[in-house]
């Protein structure tokens, strides 16, 4: 019996290593910009300013998709598909086109029209338009970045605290039937589905870091200028033969 035991007790323990040293599943892996010659004409923050304005557009247009899932009334207002919803909007954006459903506004003033409780169009289209609009008037109207353009830090962390209103509004403002404005996390005896929360937090991030990031630049413009400065003449190895 006590053979049995300790063999069972083995057995258990080789179970829980073979565990613990099991490959991993995969979960994807860090993916770059491709290589251009624009690049050559990108200083290092040009070049983050450029990927974080790629991945935050990108997160907006999962986003589209997700809440036309949830709200397909919204996307049957204005086209034939949700697919073809999704095109025109990205077309609007990356061409900065006017969203014709938003009356001319733009920047925070179509974010507030898009989540006004009586706004009859499609919701998801002009709350990700208003979103997109915001973020890059906030980075200079631009979406890639080059020697000569500048950026604001204030203006990148005012952009994130408006993705942040944004969000809290969208979540808790009714309609005239009493329903939220847009359907998106879900919090049920079912489960928690929070991969809105988790996508809007991704975009606050980038913009938060970028702002810090900007705001560094400069100051370490002049220690960089002072240390060049002073390693020229003491921190030099001196010869020794």
């Amino acid at each position: 019996m006590a053979r049995s035991r300790l063999s069972c007790g083995l057995l258990c323990m080789c179970a829980v290593l073979a565990g613990c040293t099991a490959t991993p599943a995969p979960r994807g892996e860090v993916k770059g910009m491709s290589t251009s010659g624009k690049e050559m004409a990108q200083s290092d923050t040009n070049r983050i300013a450029t990927i974080g304005m790629r991945d935050n557009l990108d997160s907006l247009y999962l986003l589209m998709d997700k809440l036309y899932r949830r709200n397909p009334a919204e996307w049957k207002k204005t086209a034939a598909s949700r697919e073809d919803a999704i095109k025109r909007v990205r077309d609007a954006i990356e061409l900065r086109q006017a969203w014709a459903g938003l009356q001319g506004q733009r920047d925070i003033k179509a974010l507030s029209l898009a989540l006004t409780p009586d706004f009859n169009g499609d919701r998801v289209a002009a709350f990700i338009y208003a979103s997109s609009d915001m973020i890059i008037v906030a980075h200079n109207g631009k979406t890639e970045f080059f020697l000569v353009d500048s950026l604001d830090a204030q203006h990148l962390y005012n952009a994130a605290r408006n993705i942040e209103v944004a969000i809290w509004l969208m979540g808790s403002r009714r309609d005239a039937t009493g329903r939220v404005l847009l359907l998106s996390d879900d919090i049920s005896e079912n489960g928690r589905n929070l991969s809105f929360e988790r996508e809007f937090g991704k975009i606050v991030g980038r913009l938060d870091l970028l702002a810090e990031f900007v705001t560094e630049k400069y100051r370490r413009a002049g220690i960089t200028y002072v240390q060049s400065l002073v390693g020229g003449s003491f921190l030099q190895f001196l010869p020794v033969r």
